[in-house]
C-alpha cells in the first residue's frame, strides 16, 4: 500500500525571496544585532554571568554578532545562516559568554526560516534535524558538568517532591523540546503553505489559459459556422444570379422574353441573398451569440424543390424525387440536408456543365439519405479543401452521418449523404 511522501520528499522548490523580503531580513538582521549588543552591555553592567566567568568584552561582542547578524541572509541563504547561528550559538555557550535571549532567538528564527524557506527538502530537514541533535547533545554534556560541580549545598532551600538536580534537567529538557519543537513544526506550516498558495496558483493560472482556449475555440467555431453559412446560402444564390444573368445576356436580342424570365429568377435570387446577409447580421448582433429564431419552414428539406426552380432558370433539367414515407424531422437534420443539396446545386451550376440534375430524398428505416447527381464534365477529382466540400463534411458529421462525393458511373458527379433519424423519427418510420 502507497503512502503519501512527507514533506521532506516533497519535490516542490519554493521561490527565493524577493528584493524586498531581502531587504527587510537585512534591516531586521540589523536590528537583531544591536538589541543583541545593548542586552549585552545591560547584562555586563548588571554582573549577570549565567554561564562562569565571561571572556573580554571584545570576544563577548564578537559571539553576540556572530549569532545574531546572520539573520540579515536568513531567506536568501538559510542553509548557511542555520549552521552559523547553530555554532556561533554553542560556541558562545562555551566560552560563558553572557548574552543568551536574543541568541535563543537568532537560533529559533535561523531553524524556522531554514524549514519555511528552504530550497532542498530533504536536505533542509536533515540540517534541522543535525542542529537539532547536536544541541541536545550539547545540553546534556553542558547539564553532565554542572551536576558534577554542583556543591553539596547547592539545593538546601529547595521544597519540592522531586529531587533538585533532576527536576532542573527535566525542566530544561522539557524548555528546549518545546522550542526546537515549535521551530521545526511552524518552519513545516509556513512551507505547507506556501506549496498550497502555489499549487492554487498554477492551478487557477491553468484554469485562466483553459477559458481562455476554451473561448478562441468557439469564436473559431462560431466564425466557421457563419463562414460555411455564407458560403452555403449567398454564395449560391450569387453564382445563380451569374449563371442566369450571363443566360439573360445572351438570349437578350432575340428572345426578349426568356431574359425577362431570367432576370426576374436574378431579382428572387438577388433578394433572397438579402434576406439570408440580414439573418446572418442579426446572427453577428447577438449579445450571447445566439442564432435568432427561425422560421419553421425556412431553409428546411421542404424547400428543395425551390432550389431545383433556381436551377431550372439557369438552364438545367431538373427534377426530385422523394422516396419512402416522410417523417418528422428534426430542425437540425432538414436544415443539413437543404444545405446539402444546395452547395451540390451551385457546384453543378458553377462548374460541371451540366444539362440534366437529378435529387433523390430517401427516408429509410433510420436515415435520410440525400443523393444529388448531374451528367457534367469531372475536370479531374474534387478538391478536398474546396470550401463547399468542407461545409458539406462538417454538417454531415456534427450528425455523425456518411458523405460520399465523387464521379459517377456513365459521366457526371454524385453527391450522396446520410443522415442518422432521430428516435422519435425512426418510431414514426416503422
Amino acid at each position: 500500500m502507497s503512502t503519501a511522501p512527507t514533506t521532506c520528499d516533497d519535490a516542490y522548490r519554493r521561490r527565493g525571496p524577493t528584493p524586498e523580503q531581502q531587504r527587510h531580513d537585512l534591516y531586521v538582521g540589523l536590528a537583531v544585532a544591536a538589541v543583541a549588543v545593548l542586552n549585552l552591555t545591560l547584562t555586563s553592567s548588571a554582573g549577570v554571568f549565567l554561564l562562569g566567568d565571561p571572556p573580554s568584552w571584545p570576544e563577548r561582542l564578537l559571539w553576540s554578532v556572530a549569532v545574531t547578524l546572520p539573520l540579515a541572509w536568513r531567506r536568501r541563504h538559510p542553509e548557511a545562516v542555520a549552521v552559523v547561528v547553530a555554532v556561533a550559538f554553542v560556541a558562545s555557550q562555551v566560552r560563558s559568554a553572557p548574552e543568551m535571549q536574543l541568541s535563543s532567538g537568532a537560533l529559533f528564527a535561523a531553524i524556522y526560516t531554514l524549514g519555511a524557506w528552504g530550497r532542498d527538502r530533504r536536505r533542509s530537514c536533515a540540517i534541522r534535524i543535525a542542529i537539532i541533535v547536536a544541541m541536545f547533545a550539547w545540553i546534556a554534556l553542558a547539564y553532565t558538568i554542572a551536576v558534577a560541580d554542583l556543591p553539596p549545598d547547592a539545593f538546601v532551600d529547595a521544597p519540592g517532591p522531586v529531587p533538585p538536580a533532576l527536576a532542573a534537567i527535566v525542566n530544561g529538557v522539557l524548555l528546549n523540546v518545546l522550542v526546537f519543537g515549535f521551530a521545526y513544526f511552524f518552519g513545516e506550516t509556513a512551507w505547507t503553505a506556501a506549496r498550497r498558495e502555489h499549487q492554487l496558483a498554477a492551478q487557477a493560472e491553468q484554469l485562466r489559459r483553459s477559458q481562455a482556449e476554451a473561448h478562441e475555440r468557439a469564436i473559431l467555431a462560431e466564425r466557421v459556422r457563419i463562414a460555411r453559412e455564407l458560403h452555403d446560402s449567398v454564395a449560391h444564390h450569387v453564382s445563380v444570379m451569374g449563371v442566369q444573368a450571363a443566360a439573360s445576356r445572351r438570349v437578350l436580342d432575340r428572345d426578349p422574353a426568356k431574359a425577362r424570365t431570367a432576370l426576374g429568377a436574378i431579382e428572387q435570387s438577388a433578394r433572397s441573398a438579402v434576406d439570408e446577409l440580414r439573418r446572418m447580421l442579426g446572427l453577428l448582433r447577438q449579445p450571447d451569440g445566439a442564432e435568432p429564431e427561425r422560421p419553421p419552414a425556412a431553409d428546411g428539406v421542404d424547400r428543395v424543390p425551390e432550389l431545383l426552380d433556381a436551377a431550372r432558370a439557369a438552364g438545367l433539367r431538373a427534377h426530385v424525387g422523394v422516396y419512402g414515407e416522410p417523417v418528422p424531422l428534426s430542425g437540425t437534420v432538414s436544415h443539413t440536408a437543404y444545405r446539402i443539396v444546395q452547395e451540390a446545386v451551385t457546384n453543378t451550376v458553377k462548374h460541371a456543365g451540366a444539362t440534366t440534375l437529378d435529387v433523390r430524398i430517401r427516408y429509410l428505416a433510420s436515415e435520410l439519405e440525400i443523393d444529388v447527381s448531374d451528367d457534367g464534365r469531372v475536370a479531374g477529382p474534387p478538391n478536398p479543401a474546396g470550401m463547399g466540400l468542407v461545409g458539406m463534411r462538417e454538417r454531415v458529421a456534427a450528425h455523425d452521418g456518411e458523405l460520399e462525393t465523387g464521379p459517377r458511373t456513365g459521366g457526371g458527379f454524385r453527391v450522396r449523404a446520410r443522415l442518422p433519424l432521430t428516435h422519435a423519427a425512426v418510431g414514426a418510420a416503422r
